[in-house]
């Protein structure tokens, strides 16, 4: 992409959520609003964050992933902090959150009220930062490679003209073990370049979605081989304006979790392996769910992949897991690889 078309759609960006959008209330479709179901831990955490904050909020999904306590976080595209401020309670005081956004009007609100957050918290300093500046070019912000143990963002990949530079900057800040955790849009096919290029289209969060295929083969580039989805919803359009221009078109907006852990692999392969889950992550004393295939009940052995071995075994969850086999012996593709789990069951081995 030409570097005068990657400044014209960050002006574009910036201009409609800095200047055309007042609210959430002024979107024409559902793609930037969150529809996932929120735990109890997390709503009173939202509860607790300021009003204006709050009005100001585009994403379309949640970015609140489990066991944080402690943790270094960084959130792209964290416009007035919503997200970040949630975060901020639950890394708690000895966890910090940066904020990254390129949009000056949205900064200003979430800096205002950085000290009432921290106050509201029972802090004694405020453990958020916000930075501003491009998400594609984390480097100049001063951000050092292997810094963060979790990378969120919120409906803002879209969003961005250089998608492969971001999922490569992911990569390099996020320590090994870590995890990029970010809801956002995808299409069900490759947009006409016309649509791509419609400013209302991009900044609702549609123009600049990927085709699901194409953004697995980068993501895999830059080394994550393996998209985990968390939860997915279909995406409404509310206006018959913006539906007339998409015909066909069918988006979704889907929670993913990619993590940087060296070993893993294109496909799920069968090493006969197995884990149990401890039941020791807050929140999670019964059931811990990685994905939308893999649920863990607490005391029941799962046989599991090659690759969720490596994403417990090599994360922040290791020690919530007893760990059984290794790597030493193959027996080909995982049976049943990628089937979803029904709610509401255990699963008794699928990847």
């Amino acid at each position: 992409m030409r570097p005068e078309t990657i400044n014209d759609i960050h002006r574009n960006v910036q201009s409609y959520y800095g200047e055309t959008l007042s609210g959430s209330s002024d979107l024409k479709t559902n793609a930037c609003c969150t529809v996932t179901e929120v735990p109890d831990h997390v709503r009173t955490a939202l509860g607790r964050v300021h009003e204006e904050v709050s009005s100001h909020y585009y994403g379309c999904g949640l970015v609140a992933p489990d066991h944080l306590s402690g943790m270094k976080v960084l959130d792209l595209g964290c416009g007035t902090g919503r997200d970040v401020y949630v975060l901020a309670q639950l890394v708690g005081p000895l966890g910090h959150v940066t904020g990254v956004d390129m949009t000056e009007r949205q900064l200003d609100i979430a800096r205002r009220h950085a000290g009432w957050h921290a106050e509201r918290f029972g802090y004694e300093a405020s453990n958020v930062t916000f930075l501003d500046g491009l998400i594609e070019r984390l480097d100049q912000l001063g951000l050092e490679d292997d810094s963060f143990d979790v990378v969120v963002s919120n409906c803002v990949l879209n969003l961005s003209p250089e998608k492969e530079r971001v999922l490569r900057e992911v990569f390099r800040v996020l320590k090994p073990g870590g995890e990029f955790y970010f809801s956002d849009v995808y299409a069900d096919r490759r947009l006409p370049e016309a649509l791509a290029g419609n400013e209302v289209l991009y900044g609702e969060c549609l123009g600049g979605a990927l085709y699901v295929g194409d953004f697995r083969r980068i993501a895999a580039h830059c080394g994550f081989p393996d998209v985990r989805a968390v939860s997915s919803s279909p995406i409404a359009v509310q206006s018959a304006e913006v539906a007339a221009l998409l015909g066909n078109t069918r988006f979704d907006s889907v929670t993913n979790r990619l993590f940087r852990v060296p070993g893993l692999e294109d496909a799920c392969e069968d090493f006969g392996q197995a884990v149990i889950y401890r039941g020791t992550i807050p929140h999670r004393g019964h059931v811990f769910d990685l994905d939308d295939h893999h649920r863990f009940e607490a005391g029941r052995s799962v046989r599991v992949c090659g690759n969720t071995y490596l994403m417990l075994h090599e994360s922040r969850f290791r020690d919530h897991f007893r760990f059984f086999g290794d790597m030493s012996r193959h027996f080909g593709l995982f049976p049943d690889c990628g089937e979803p789990v029904v709610t509401g069951t255990a699963a008794a081995g699928c990847c």
